[in-house]
């Protein structure tokens, strides 16, 4: 029996291979070399955050119109931030304490109906942020105006409502009510240059710490027996 040529032998025999696997050890898989990603099945775009913008500029504007012309948003405390990094950074608050509405005459109940954020769970621990915050709701007192209910039948109470109806003079708040002033990022510091005598006078501090560093070191004994 005659041997074909091996181009004869691989033509009837397409599953055969010049160069077979190795097969690998025990009960493993066998390796395989397409490397097909399909990484736009696992790609997420963001394509659609210019619209959720305009639309929520939208809802903003609409609600507007519909409390006219109360804010948008409440009245809200002064804070600091948390922690020794931040705290010397003022924000506002979640609410106004019960302390703070109680030092400016304001009952809870009816603080939430004006307009003024209030937070049960928080304490006043300085008398600094009281102060703060109880001038910052007289300030809104002062600036307030309260529509009766009912035309011509003014109530009065913590807040009076007023007499003189005039919505043409009244403007609505946009943005945050009272917002906080902005203060620049870094401190105003007066420049020199350094003298020459401070040059080459005493030694320089950076120097005096180094040294009194090592000095304060114990010594360790180097003497030999």
């Amino acid at each position: 029996c005659a041997v074909p040529p091996p181009h004869v032998f691989f033509h009837h025999h397409p599953n055969l291979s010049l160069f077979p696997r190795t097969m690998v050890k025990h009960n493993n898989a066998i390796p395989r070399d397409q490397i097909k990603k399909k990484w736009q099945e696992r790609t997420k775009t963001f394509f659609s955050v210019p619209a959720k913008a305009q639309k929520r500029k939208a809802l903003r504007k609409a609600k507007a119109a519909a409390i006219y012309p109360r804010p948008l948003e409440l009245l809200r405390p002064v804070v600091q931030c948390e922690t020794v990094r931040y705290n010397m950074k003022a924000r506002l608050g979640r609410g106004f304490s019960l302390q703070e509405l109680k030092a400016a005459g304001i009952p809870p109940a009816f603080a939430k109906t004006i307009g003024i954020a209030v937070d049960k769970r928080r304490k006043n621990k300085s008398q600094e942020s009281l102060d703060r915050n109880v001038a910052r709701l007289n300030a809104y007192k002062e600036k307030l105006i309260l529509f009766p209910r009912k035309a011509g039948q003014p109530k009065k109470g913590p807040i009076a409502d007023t007499t003189n109806i005039d919505d043409a003079s009244v403007q609505q708040v946009s943005g945050n009510v009272l917002p906080l002033p902005r203060t620049s990022g870094s401190a105003v510091v007066d420049r020199r240059a350094i003298s020459k005598s401070e040059l080459d006078g005493e030694t320089p501090m950076w120097d005096k710490t180094r040294a009194a560093i090592e000095d304060a070191k114990p010594k360790k004994n180097t003497e030999t027996a």
